[in-house]
């Protein structure tokens, strides 16, 4: 049950980011939530955009895991895994909060999802 929360958890967190990359990235909550100038936001929107859909990529491919039950605990492993790397290389090229963010959340929930396999 843990580990299908805490997968359920990196789920929910990667489909909020990719609202906030996707849809809010001008708006106040977006540029709080990413420390953006307007102006930076106006210029990167597309581009946020398209890591947004990624960001939902990863996400469905968790949900799918979840899905499918115990066959998809590989599928869960890989996505997983895929979050962890993801939030490792953001938090050494953008931000350190990524890796609480992201990369804390995907490590305790793959974790937890091999201790129970």
């Amino acid at each position: 049950v843990l580990a299908t929360l805490l997968v359920a958890l990196v789920a929910i967190i990667h489909l909020a980011i990719l609202v906030l990359e996707m849809f809010l990235w001008e708006a106040p909550a977006g540029r709080r939530a990413f420390n953006l100038s307007a102006d930076f936001a106006r210029e990167t929107r597309v581009l946020a955009a398209n890591q947004g859909l990624y960001n939902g990529f990863l996400a469905a491919g968790l949900a799918w895991g979840l899905w499918l039950g115990a066959p998809g605990v590989q599928v869960v492993i890989f996505f997983l895994a895929c979050v962890l790397v993801a939030g490792i290389f953001g938090a050494l090229t953008a931000s350190r909060k990524i890796l609480y963010i992201q990369a804390l959340p995907a490590l305790l929930a793959l974790l937890a999802v091999v201790a129970q396999a």
